[in-house]
């Protein structure tokens, strides 16, 4: 099943990706740093869902109090509790 998630508080403004069995799939973010968010989604690609939202947990950028990562984090977490 494909998520979707709205971000708040980075240059990103959508994260969709997919949980297949636990595992993280098909990571893609709208907006926001292109290389560093392609990254991000490689690192995590056919990794445990949730160990990657705790390990990307609390991520800051800047100043903000959150990061695309941690965005991340927090969207893999809802689609887990969903």
């Amino acid at each position: 099943m494909t998520h979707s998630y709205k971000t708040k508080g980075t240059c990103s403004s959508q994260i969709t990706f997919e949980i297949v069995d636990g595992i993280i799939k098909n990571v893609v973010f709208t907006g926001g740093c292109n290389g560093n968010l392609k990254a991000i989604s490689k690192l995590v690609e056919g990794r445990n869902a949730a160990e990657v939202a705790e390990t990307l947990k609390g991520n800051t950028c800047g100043p903000r109090a959150t990061s695309c990562a941690d965005q991340l984090s927090r969207a893999i977490t809802e689609a887990l509790n969903a």
